[in-house]
């Protein structure tokens, strides 16, 4: 083992001698390459130096030589070439204006060439009457001296002439197809001077309506309708026209069928011509039109002006649109106004009928939407057929309220005679909801309260509750029962309907409250006969008002706590009491007025003096006794009693006042006794 590792480190120590030596062999053999390089470059540097400065300073002479002809070259041009140039650029400049010039000349005489050639086949095709044509080559022309107004040379007298002659040519076209459209529609209409408010100013009224010439008139093509109607939208004189035929057709004709119902169309034809719709007289007793009537009329015209004339299309649109658009706001409203209004039932039980109503006005419409009149789907006509319970509650409420009006502003002196018995006739209204067993359940606790009820329980009189025995206006009466009726229609009505005429009734009684103690006002203060009607007048409506609502409350849609009408009693009760005291004070201040004259009974034992108070005296009995004729068959008896009582002691109490005042008591003894007698024994 030793002798394995004393040869490993012997063989070691061997190979480091021998990489030394090769080490150090190189670096000698390096040393000397680079002492030759060394050399080499001194030599170089300093032997060669001399022929690279000569080389060095021949090149710098070519530099100066090359800069000075740079220099002279850039001085030629400075001085040669530049302007040269300027020359050259102000020529191009030159040019480039006369190239303009000559494009707007070339211009100027294309557009010349063109309006030349659109007037000629203007002119060709207006002989030739074919309008379109015409309208398009003018249009052309038109475009033609636009360009020429466009460019700077606007104030040439040949664009001048050119726009005058362009205008000239358009109104000679729009006069041609005015003349060609007043041949298509001929109107013959009654005289200016004529009042149109009848039948027969209408009666003249014709439209002769002409497709395009007959067949002997080779000169007119067969389609020269659409051809004028065309030119016409061309030249943007389509609308002006179609809006003035529609004014005049809805005056003249459209207009009174719907007024007048005996206005009726006739339709005739006349061969190869066209046909011609006259307005003719028939006998009828409606005061108003009927719907169907007035629109199989109105059907009729429109039907037969889309078939002579309107059935053609302009620019993807209908002439009869144009037309349908001009007329059917006005045409609807009148409609509306004349025919519908009239039409809506007077009451709630003829409702259900006015359906055929409505389906006659959809199909009224469908028959416009397919001639192109009528463009949408709901219009204002249809709506207002549509919602007729909400006009039919309003024309009854403005019914009613016209009525009642009436009623209040009518003489009041003419009366009825109101007794115990007396009671409203209010008609049988339908049962409330509820079911049959519940009935049954209460007539059998009714019937079993009635078995238990004692045989001698005092019992009210069967006049407790009632008005006393009086005298009240006929048209007082009349109110209460225009009420009754107008409630009883609420009843069969609509929720809407229904809600919208019991508020109108409660202002039937708020109108009678502000109305009457105005408008009568006078009457009160001097007639004691009114004031005393218009009292028992208040006090029938405040009697009759406690019950009133509770009557319809199970029968009308109303929200609870609504007050009916038992709110209005006080009012009504007060009304009468104070114009029934008003006209007591007003009886008061003329007796004491005429006892006021008996110069306070003093010195009756002369003739003068007891004249005048016997006089006044009489004076004060013949007023009680004529305000006793005039309310003793008007007044309820307690009230009558207690209005004459109050007066008599009104008077009696003036008589004892003064009397009192008397200082000499003797002197009025034997007038007092006179008096005293009279007083008492004349009733």
């Amino acid at each position: 083992m030793s002798s394995f590792v004393t040869e490993v480190l012997a063989s070691s120590g061997k190979l480091e001698k021998d990489d030394l030596a090769c080490k150090i062999s190189k670096l000698s053999r390096k040393v000397e390459e680079t002492k030759e390089e060394v050399t080499d470059m001194i030599n170089k540097k300093y032997i060669e130096f001399i022929p690279s400065m000569e080389g060095a300073e021949e090149l710098l002479d070519q530099v100066e030589s090359v800069s000075k002809d740079i220099d002279l070259l850039k001085s030629c041009i400075e001085n040669e070439v530049q302007q040269n140039l300027h020359d050259a650029v102000t020529e191009y400049a030159k040019l480039k204006q006369q190239l303009e010039k000559n494009t707007a000349v070339i211009d100027l005489l294309q557009h010349l060439q063109e309006f030349d050639t659109a007037v000629e086949e203007y002119h060709r095709a207006l002989q030739e009457k074919n309008y379109v044509v015409a309208a398009k080559q003018h249009g052309k022309a038109r475009a033609s001296v636009n360009a020429l107004k466009a460019w700077k040379d606007t104030e040439l007298p040949v664009v001048r002439a050119l726009s005058s002659e362009i205008t000239i040519q358009r109104e000679n076209l729009i006069y041609h197809l005015g003349e060609e459209w007043q041949k298509l529609a001929v109107w013959k209409l009654p005289s200016t001077k004529t009042e149109l408010t009848s039948v027969k100013s209408f009666l003249k009224t014709a439209l002769h309506l002409n497709r395009g010439g007959s067949k002997g008139d080779e000169s007119v093509p067969h389609a020269l309708l659409p051809s004028i109607l065309q030119a016409l939208s061309i030249q943007g004189e389509l609308h002006k026209k179609i809006k003035l035929f529609g004014q005049v057709l809805f005056k003249y004709m459209l207009k009174p069928l719907i007024i007048f119902p005996s206005l009726v169309v006739e339709v005739s034809s006349q061969p190869e011509q066209g046909a011609v719709l006259s307005l003719q007289c028939t006998e009828t007793k409606a005061d108003h039109p009927d719907p169907s009537q007035v629109y199989t009329k109105v059907l009729t015209v429109l039907k037969t002006l889309h078939e002579q004339l309107f059935d053609v299309s302009i620019d993807e649109k209908k002439v009869s649109e144009i037309l349908g658009d001009l007329i059917w706001k006005e045409m609807s409203e009148c409609i509306i106004r004349e025919c519908l209004v009239h039409s809506i039932p007077a009451n709630s039980s003829q409702l259900a009928e006015y359906s055929e109503v409505i389906k006659q006005t959809e199909d009224f419409e469908s028959s416009l939407k397919e001639m192109g009149y009528l463009a949408g789907d709901s219009t204002d006509l249809l709506k207002y057929a549509r919602n007729v319970n909400c006009h039919f509650a309003s024309k009854k409420c403005q019914d009613v309220i016209v009525a009642a009006r009436k009623l209040m502003a009518s003489e009041m002196h003419n009366t009825v005679k109101i007794t115990p018995e007396y009671k409203l006739s209010i008609p049988k209204l339908p049962s409330p909801s509820g079911g049959e067993k519940e009935r049954k359940e209460s007539c059998k606790k009714s019937a079993h309260y009635d078995q238990q009820s004692l045989e001698n329980e005092k019992q009210l009189s069967p006049n407790t509750m009632c008005l006393p025995l009086c005298r009240i206006s006929e048209s007082v009466q009349q109110l209460m029962d225009l009420a009754i009726q107008t409630l009883s229609e609420a009843v069969g009505s609509s929720p809407q309907c229904a809600v919208q005429l019991f508020y109108t009734v409660r202002n039937i009684f708020h109108l009678f409250y502000d109305v009457v103690p105005t408008y009568h006002k006078d009457n009160f203060l001097k007639l004691p006969h009114l004031a005393a009607i218009q009292h028992n007048n208040c006090m029938f409506i405040a009697h009759h008002l406690l019950t009133l609502g509770f009557q319809f409350k199970p029968h009308l849609p109303l929200k609870d706590g609504v007050a009916y009408f038992v709110d209005l009693v006080p009012g009504f009760r007060r009304l009468g009491a104070q114009c029934f005291v008003a006209q007591m004070n007003v009886q008061k201040a003329e007796m004491l007025e005429r006892l006021s004259t008996a110069r306070n009974f003093s010195n009756l034992d002369d003739e003068d003096n007891y004249s005048v108070a016997s006089k006044a005296i009489r004076q004060v009995i013949h007023q009680l006794r004529r305000l006793g004729k005039v309310w003793q068959d008007v007044l309820p008896v307690n009230i009558y009693c207690k209005s004459i009582g109050t007066l008599l002691n009104t008077a009696i109490s003036e008589l004892i006042n003064k009397i009192m005042m008397l200082e000499i008591l003797a002197t009025w003894g034997r007038a007092l006794s006179c008096c005293r007698m009279r007083f008492i024994v004349q009733p």
